[in-house]
């Protein structure tokens, strides 16, 4: 007969409840975190929107201290240095690189013009002009440009939004019907009728984005109101005496706050297009003034001749639009996890 199994008896003190006291069994070990601290954490994930801001940084450092660095006058012309290739110290001893002063017949120009001191980082245009200053000085103007849509969308719009979304009824058809006839006018309409009443330049363009470029934030925050203002907080102050003044400031902005940086973050790139389009077609900057819409156009016409002359503005262009783009996708992700499904 087989043996069985011995049964090891368990006592019965560990079946008992642990003996904790109470304030340590209700103490939260895990700090909260604010609303930024949490979006931080999040963002910080995000390689793409890491990097994107990075590049930022640095492209908005550049504006400003690029002109400084090159030394040269962005509007000063010599014809006898037009055309001049790029050239940058250093880089000029590596051979691989398009930096060393070499035409494509491999002929340096710096040398052929007497000119071995001087250096070009991005070359010169027709007119003898430092390109490196004027790309710079061009990304200064297409930022300005850019956060002055971003400031209009954040005075005008969500003002708008915030009111109309709030009292709603008659005043809220009334404001909507004013924004679906500005909407239904094109931006390119708009700009045109402010350069015949104007001329081309940067305040015709502001005043375009004045006056449209503002209703897609409205409508965001409008729709964004409309949900928030029967929750039970915005009913509890309301009960309470608090003004309209006071809920919208105390209450529903700060908890439409996140949804106005991601649609600002959107704004910025879609305004330094639009403004690169207009200085492209005519219609916007008009030389000597520089921006990356202008240099694009100057660039693209000597663009088989002289490539050089239009890559370096479009690649910061391109980089700018990039990066604003994967740094607002961030931005959505971590102020608003559900988005991302």
């Amino acid at each position: 007969m087989a043996n069985k199994p011995k049964i090891t008896k368990v006592p019965k003190e560990l079946f008992q409840p642990a003996n904790v006291h109470d304030d340590v069994s209700e103490k939260i070990v895990k700090p909260s975190l604010s609303f930024w601290q949490d979006a931080w954490l999040r963002i910080r994930k995000n390689w793409g929107a890491i990097i994107s801001l990075f590049l930022i940084i640095i492209i908005i450092i550049m504006a400003f201290l690029g002109p400084v660095i090159s030394g040269y006058d962005s509007e000063k012309q010599d014809t006898s240095r037009a055309y001049m290739p790029s050239r940058i110290p250093v880089l000029e001893n590596v051979s691989w690189l398009p930096f060393d002063g070499e035409n494509d017949d491999g002929v340096n120009e710096y040398v052929e013009k007497g000119r071995e001191d001087e250096y070009y980082y991005f070359g010169t245009d027709r007119f003898g002009r430092d390109l490196f200053t004027r790309v710079w000085e061009g990304t200064q103007i297409s930022l300005y440009i850019a956060f002055l849509a971003a400031f209009i969308d954040m005075v005008i719009g969500v003002t708008y939004g915030a009111v109309s979304g709030y009292y709603g009824g008659r005043t809220d058809n009334i404001m909507q019907r004013i924004i679906e006839i500005l909407t239904g006018i094109p931006n390119l309409i708009v700009v045109i009728l402010m350069i015949l009443i104007l001329k081309p330049g940067i305040l015709s363009i502001t005043i375009a984005l004045t006056i449209t470029g503002w209703t897609g934030m409205a409508r965001v925050v409008r729709a964004q109101v409309m949900k928030l203002k029967n929750q039970e907080f915005v009913l509890a102050s309301r009960t309470l005496g608090a003004s309209d003044r006071r809920i919208m400031a105390k209450h529903l902005y700060p908890n439409t706050f996140g949804l106005m940086i991601i649609n600002t973050m959107f704004t910025i790139p879609s305004a330094i297009f639009f403004e690169a389009f207009l200085s492209f077609i005519g219609l916007g900057l008009t030389p000597p003034t520089a921006s990356l819409g202008t240099l694009i156009e100057s660039g693209f016409r000597t663009m088989r001749q002289y490539p050089e002359n239009l890559w370096f503005p479009a690649i910061v262009l391109i980089l700018i639009m990039i990066c604003f783009n994967l740094l607002a996708d961030g931005m959505r992700d971590a102020f608003d996890p559900k988005m991302r499904k």
